[in-house]
This record gives structure tokens, C-alpha cells and sequence, in this order.
């Protein structure tokens, strides 16, 4: 299990609904109880002998209804998008079009984000806003505090921590607690008024806050409106969430350089225990499970499967893939180990990367092989694919599977072909440490601080962009490409009719290798091997809500349905999920 600490300095009272990031699939609870809200006098008056039961057009327009439209538009932006998309239709045509104004998605995106933070960080045209700010919505939710321990209970637990491993709150009861600096929250402090100025919602206005004591006040205020309306009950030995300002100042190191991504990283840390809250209070929207220790070595890659995450496939240094179920057992089931009959493992070498279409899974590894895995058929194998090199990347595309390996190279296989290598192209001076493509460009990073543009229609390299440092792991979403590199730095990139431009470069607090990068349209997710996940909203400059601490390194990440896996250095799989 791992410490959690939560950002309570920006957003953390946004409702909504999503799948873009770990959170609940579209709530069934805020819905129906939408759905049964009394809106007598507030609405047109229902004609009972309406076949379909909708309001009469002849009816006389209500006291809501007849007020302008800007006015609609800014009591509708304080309903969840959840709400203003699915359930405000169904009530009348008039409030059912108020989802399809850009402009108030945009201001209820301003709202959750803060007037200074840029967003979307690429470019604007066909952006998805109602999408975007229903995973902003939910991924606050899900990953908000509960609330805040008794605050001598957490100094006794600061005390302990081993010197240097100190976690100074985020949350200021009173407004006069000191502060510690973290890596890279002053980009955020600026973007966000920490503390100064801060605008925060409440009863539909935007009231400035000028002190501590007010914002500890509001945020109180604000967190209880949360849970009166939050459903389950309260559990035993519920996690405590804990506020972060600061970051962890311990020294690490690099582990040893024959790992590509230098993660062998086992340095300790000391984990938080469950803390007893002040008061009753709902548990966290997610529960965490670590699956059944099977692997015996550690595990490179995770991967959820099947659109739902009900299925999760693991690559380890144990030279096996193997496969889980999330849902039949509350804690995970194995499914089985995949490999032929006769074979003591899956590949026979290091299994470094996993991708997926449809039923079809791929493994490489260090044997220099791509394998190829039926998940229909029981895990069986349908197809075995030499290279020339250790395999340290793959992109699997509806029509093409991409595997970028050590010797520079990035190969196109059809998988359906007696032949399948397609072409073979060398773009790069160094290793190919990841890949992110759609049907038309691939786009690839290396360890000689490249990023290169493919053409794949035109069949030729389009540009090629000089860094810095190297990346290690890429998302492409829409016209955006996030990427980590190996300094703990994010890269946000604009990709656009085959361009790609550098737009920003973001300390979000890693201090060593980003080894998973995640980002849909109104979520962020990163892993490092400085043993933390961080959950951030994907403006400029990111907002951190939330940081997971583990004791050792942590080497991938993925996220689906709702679910986040995350592939440990201790050869442990964790996952977190909406909870039941």
C-alpha cells in the first residue's frame, strides 16, 4: 500500500462524471438523485395529457426560464457537467441546450482550474469541453481529501519519519503554519494566486480571499456540502488523505545502468498509517488493492485491457506476462501465466513492454522478441516476431504494430502478413525509449534527447526536435503529446497536421525518472522511479491534486474505465478503483 497526500490548495470540490482517469464511471447516485430534484416552480408547468410527458409548448414560460440567458448559462455552470449533459436535457429542450454552449464549458473550465493556468495547453479548435470538464470534475472528486486528522495526530506521525523525510502540510488551519518549498510549486503558486487573491465559488459568486483563516473556512464549508450529498457509508480503517505543499527532499540514486530506464531505485520510506479522522466522514471515492504476489521479480509494465478494466496484464523481470482478474475476486484473481506449452516462460529475457488491439496482446522484452497473444483464446499464441534488439517500446494501431528497440530502430510490423516487418527506420543516434501514434504520424522519443515526427502515408521522417534531456515515456491525446523525461520533467508538445511544436516544459515535483505518462482530455497522470504517482488536471502549468508515496521505485502506470494500475518495483501491482 501506498502514503497518499492530496493538493487541498486548488480545486478539490469539482463534481462530475467520467472515465478519462480513475475515477467512478458516470455516477449513478448524483444522477438519480438529480433526477428526482423538485423543480416545481421552477420550470415550465407540465401538461399530465402530453403523450411523452414534456413540457406543453404553450406553457407560460416559469420565473426560471424567463430570465436571461446569461444568467441560466451561470446558474447551470454550478450544476456537475454530469448534470447539464444527461440530466437537464430530459427536463426540457430550453435547459437541455445550455450543453451545447462552448462558451460556458469554457468558464466552468476556467472555474476548476483556476483565471492564470492556460487550457487546454494545445490547441483550441475541435477541442472536447463538455468531455474534458466532466473528467476535471470527477478526477477531483475521486482523488479530493477526506477530512483533515486531528492535527497533533499528524505531527506525532511526522515525528516518525526519519530526518529528512519530514511531510509538511499542505492545508494551513489557521494561516500561520510554515512553509516548505517544494520542486516546482512556485510555477504553480503563481498560476494559481496560492493563498493571495484566490477565487473560490461559493454561492454562485466569485469571492476573493485575503488571508488564511478565510480560506480554511471556505474550504470546510465547501468539503462538508461535498459529503452530506456523498453516498456510502463510512468504513473501518478508512485511508486518511493527506495535504502536500512541499516535496520529498530525500537523496536518491539511479540504480544500475544496465536498466535502460535506470530504475532500479529501492530507497525507503517510511509509509503513513491510517490516521482516525475528527469526525465521521464518507470514505474516499477509490479503494486500492495490491494484487496477489506472484511475480518474484520486478514488474516493468502494466496494462489494462478490455475498455473496462476488468483485466489487467503484467510484464516482469521474472520473464513472464501474466494476467488478472479485477472483478471476479475483490482483491484479484490470476487468470493464468502466458507462454506455450512446455515453456518454463513467457519470453526469455526481461519483458519490458506490453500493447493491445482488440483481443490481440503484444509483449517485448529483452530476448529480442516481439510475442504476440490471442486473449479470446485462452492467452494463446499467435505469433512470434525476431528483432535485432532488445525491445524497449511498443504502439499497437488498429492496422500496424510499432516496436522501438535498442539498436535505434523503429520497426512497422503487419501481424496479419506470412512476412509481417513492413519497414524498418532509423530516426534516432541512440535507443528508442517510447512511442505515442495515431493512423497517420508516429512520434517517437530517444535516448540521444531526440523527438522525431514519422509520416506514415508519406513514408518519411517530418521533423525531429533537440531537448535537453531524453524522454522515457509519452500520451497523445487530440492535438496534444505530454512526455516524461529522465530528469523528472514533463514536456507538453501541440501536434497538428504533422507538426510538432515544444510548447512548455513542467517541473511538477519528480525528482527522478518519469517512468509513466497518462493524459486524457481533462486528466494527468505520472509515475516515477522517485516513488510517486501524481494526479494532476493537464494545464499550464499542471495542477497536482494528488501525490501517491511508495517504498521503492515505481516503473509504469496505465489507466482505463476508471482504474489505475501501477506496476511497483517491489514486484507488487497496485490498483486503484472506483469503490463498490
Amino acid at each position: 500500500m501506498s502514503e497518499v497526500i492530496v493538493d487541498v490548495s486548488g480545486p478539490e470540490e469539482g463534481t462530475g462524471d467520467d472515465q478519462g482517469g480513475p475515477c467512478p464511471d458516470p455516477m449513478k447516485s448524483i444522477s438519480s438523485d438529480l433526477s428526482r430534484l423538485d423543480l416545481q416552480g421552477l420550470l415550465p408547468a407540465v401538461n399530465s395529457s402530453s403523450a411523452d410527458g414534456s413540457p406543453s409548448p404553450s406553457s407560460e414560460p416559469s420565473a426560471l426560464l424567463s430570465l436571461p440567458w446569461e444568467i441560466l448559462t451561470n446558474i447551470a455552470s454550478h450544476l456537475p457537467a454530469q448534470c447539464v449533459i444527461n440530466v437537464l436535457p430530459k427536463v426540457c429542450h430550453t435547459l437541455g441546450t445550455m450543453g451545447e454552449d462552448s462558451t460556458a464549458w469554457q468558464l466552468r473550465a476556467r472555474r476548476l482550474i483556476g483565471s492564470s493556468a492556460r487550457f487546454p495547453v494545445g490547441p483550441r479548435e475541435d477541442f472536447d469541453w463538455p468531455t474534458a470538464c466532466l473528467e476535471m470534475e470527477h478526477l477531483i472528486t475521486c482523488w479530493r481529501r477526506a477530512r483533515r486528522t486531528q492535527k497533533d495526530e499528524e505531527e506525532r506521525d511526522q515525528a516518525r519519519l526519519p530526518e529528512g523525510e519530514l511531510q509538511v502540510a499542505e492545508e494551513q488551519e489557521d494561516g500561520g503554519a510554515d512553509q516548505v518549498e517544494g520542486v516546482g510549486m512556485a510555477a504553480q503558486e503563481v498560476a494559481y494566486g496560492a493563498d493571495e487573491g484566490m477565487d473560490v465559488a461559493m454561492d454562485g459568486e466569485m469571492q476573493p480571499i485575503l488571508d488564511g483563516n478565510q480560506i480554511a473556512r471556505l474550504r470546510e464549508e465547501l468539503v462538508d456540502r461535498l459529503e452530506d450529498g456523498a453516498e456510502a457509508p463510512m468504513e473501518e480503517g478508512r485511508m486518511a488523505f493527506h495535504a502536500e505543499e512541499g516535496q520529498d527532499a530525500a537523496p536518491h540514486h539511479y540504480g544500475d545502468l544496465a536498466n535502460p530506464r535506470n530504475v532500479g531505485n529501492e530507497r525507503e520510506v517510511e509509509m503513513m498509517q491510517p490516521q482516525s479522522p475528527r469526525s465521521p466522514s464518507p470514505p474516499p471515492a477509490l479503494e486500492c488493492i495490491t494484487l496477489p504476489s506472484d511475480h518474484i521479480s520486478q514488474v516493468n509494465s502494466v496494462l489494462l485491457l478490455g475498455g473496462e478494466g476488468a483485466v489487467c496484464a503484467t510484464a516482469s523481470r521474472d520473464y513472464n506476462v501474466k494476467l488478472w482478474d479485477l472483478q471476479t475476486d475483490s482483491n484479484g484473481a490470476l487468470l493464468y501465466t502466458l507462454g506455450k506449452q512446455g515453456d518454463l516462460s513467457t519470453h526469455g529475457g526481461w519483458v519490458w513492454c506490453l500493447a493491445s488491439q482488440g483481443p490481440l496482446l503484444a509483449s517485448g522484452g529483452f530476448d529480442s522478441t516481439v510475442r504476440l497473444w490471442d486473449l479470446q483464446a485462452g492467452g494463446a499464441e499467435r505469433g512470434l516476431i525476431r528483432t535485432e534488439a532488445i525491445v524497449l517500446c511498443l504502439s499497437y494501431q488498429t492496422d500496424v504494430l510499432l516496436a522501438g528497440t535498442f539498436d535505434k530502430r523503429i520497426s512497422m510490423y503487419d501481424i496479419r502478413a506470412a512476412e509481417p516487418l513492413i519497414k524498418s527506420m532509423r530516426l534516432h543516434g541512440d535507443a528508442v525509449m517510447c512511442l505515442a501514434a495515431d493512423d497517420n504520424y508516429i512520434i517517437s522519443g530517444s535516448k540521444d534527447c531526440t523527438v522525431a515526427v514519422y509520416d506514415r502515408r508519406a513514408g518519411k521522417g517530418l521533423k525531429k526536435l533537440r531537448l535537453s534531456s531524453y524522454l522515457l515515456s509519452m500520451s497523445h491525446s487530440g492535438y496534444e503529446v505530454w512526455a516524461g523525461d529522465n530528469r523528472g520533467m514533463l514536456h507538453s508538445f501541440s501536434m497538428q497536421a504533422g507538426t510538432l511544436k515544444l510548447l512548455s516544459q513542467f517541473d511538477v515535483g519528480h525528482t527522478d525518472l518519469v517512468t509513466g505518462t497518462h493524459r486524457s482530455q481533462g486528466s494527468l497522470f505520472t509515475c516515477s522511479s522517485d516513488c510517486t504517482v501524481k494526479v494532476h488536471i493537464p494545464c499550464a502549468p499542471p495542477r497536482t491534486l494528488c501525490t501517491l508515496r511508495h517504498q521503492t521505485g515505481v516503473n509504469g502506470l496505465s489507466v482505463e474505465a476508471g482504474v489505475l494500475a501501477l506496476a511497483c518495483g517491489d514486484s507488487s501491482v497496485e490498483i486503484w478503483r472506483p469503490r463498490k
